[in-house]
């Protein structure tokens, strides 16, 4: 059964995986799944229906939401021993919530053969054993700016080179803007992890001695720069203003609608632009934005876990076996343009045009480009706290509601808080 449907709230979810759980005459699993890429959902959903068809015993219950409800939802669902069997996550702050699959799979010492030290990435320290397979990475993921070639070529302004700083980027978008008449120069998902790359580059340190030390004087000046931006219209206020609180929002269609002259995404938004874009216009991806540390690719990576509140441990583990099998891995791999996790060698990618050949190249060259401090970042316990705080209140100052100093104080107040709730669990 395949069910497909977005923000989709906690009581029917529950519900939902409550009636599923009812037909004891075969063991059914719950696989809750999202992505921005809607022929990647669909084709996992038609996974899900081969591997029940090589499974008679066994009902896949595929479930299909948009990413900020997962992120909202997922968690508490699992604090009270519900939700899902098996879940596409990018939280790796459910790690207490995991299954560990090796002992019900066939041949867990193939399976992490395959995936090798990607599944470092699912074990953080002091919660899951250091031999655990609690699912696999399932893409790998790197921040860079995305632009419209076309509108650059009808301003005449070159494409930023090699090592543009942030700054240099923004001003060139704006200056194709101001030319073109096209609405905004420049924007990014309204995300703490996409935030987070020109963080780095400019010089914040997320972890201080161990704890959270955000925001540092880098940061800061990084932070003063996004909001002078908002001010003089080249990052435009209602990117991230239109909506409330910590809530994620893809930024993807105004791009594809050639309404953006710079995007900051992920790799995983190349294969929906050459479908979705087409001829329109043409674009690329470029390198990562430099600052005074460095030039930064965010690193990122979404998995697909297990968890231990299913009671079926053995129809989990033989359902991941067989999406992380290396035949599945390749052909999610070559027809969706994603980095898998598995070690696979010879991928040949389906990029059907020549902007997605260019932007993945750029993306392949960047892999080098990932920050130690942020892979660190990323397994820390409540990093997913600080990103939505930041979103939260990076908001805040975007619409006015605080000053550049009172962000400041506030985001302190935040991670000081955060830090005490580290301590305290």
């Amino acid at each position: 059964m395949s069910k497909l449907f977005s923000g989709v709230s906690a009581l029917v979810f529950v519900g939902l995986v409550g009636a599923a759980s009812a037909q004891a005459e075969t063991k059914t699993i719950t696989f809750l799944f999202t992505d921005d890429d809607q022929g990647y959902v669909q084709r996992m959903a038609e996974l899900s229906k081969e591997f029940e068809a090589a499974h008679p015993d066994v009902k896949v219950n595929f479930v299909s939401s948009g990413y900020d409800a997962v992120a909202k939802q997922l968690p508490v669902q699992l604090a009270v021993g519900e939700g899902p069997d098996l879940a596409k996550i990018t939280d790796w702050q459910l790690a207490p919530y995991y299954l560990d699959m090796r002992p019900h799979m066939k041949d867990p010492d193939a399976f992490a053969k395959l995936h090798g030290a990607s599944l470092e990435q699912l074990r953080l320290p002091g919660i899951n054993d250091p031999n655990s397979i609690s699912g696999y990475v399932a893409s790998q993921t790197f921040n860079l700016p995305f632009v419209n070639k076309t509108l650059f070529e009808q301003a005449g302004e070159p494409l930023p080179g090699p090592t543009a700083t942030l700054k240099e980027i923004v001003e060139a978008s704006a200056r194709v803007a101001k030319a073109t008449g096209v609405q905004i120069p420049f924007t990014m998902d309204r995300s703490g992890h996409r935030f987070s790359g020109a963080a780095f580059s400019y010089g914040a340190t997320y972890v201080k001695d161990g704890k959270f030390s955000f925001p540092d004087e880098a940061a800061k000046k990084y932070i003063a720069d996004l909001h002078a931006w908002t001010e003089d219209g080249s990052f435009p206020k209602e990117m991230w203003g239109a909506a409330g609180g910590s809530q994620y929002k893809n930024m993807g269609d105004e791009f594809v609608n050639g309404n953006v002259v710079t995007y900051i995404a992920g790799n995983w938004m190349v294969n929906p632009f050459q479908t979705k874009i087409g001829d329109a216009f043409d674009w690329t991806a470029i390198n990562a934005p430099c600052g005074d540390a460095g030039c930064f690719a965010m690193p990122g990576a979404t998995a697909i876990v297990g968890f231990k509140r299913t009671k079926h441990p053995e129809a989990v583990a033989e359902f991941i076996e067989f999406l992380g099998s290396e035949k599945i891995q390749r052909e999610i791999a070559e027809n969706f343009v994603i980095l898998t996790g598995a070690e696979i060698k010879d991928l040949q990618y389906k990029l059907s045009s020549d902007d997605a050949k260019e932007s993945m190249a750029v993306f392949l060259a960047n892999r080098k480009n990932a920050p130690q401090a942020a892979l660190d970042f990323e397994r820390q316990k409540g990093g997913s706290a600080l990103y939505q705080q930041i979103v939260q209140r990076m908001s805040q100052l975007i619409v006015g509601e605080l000053s550049l100093e009172e962000t400041y104080k506030v985001l302190e107040d935040d991670v000081r808080k955060i830090n005490e709730a580290r301590a305290s669990q």
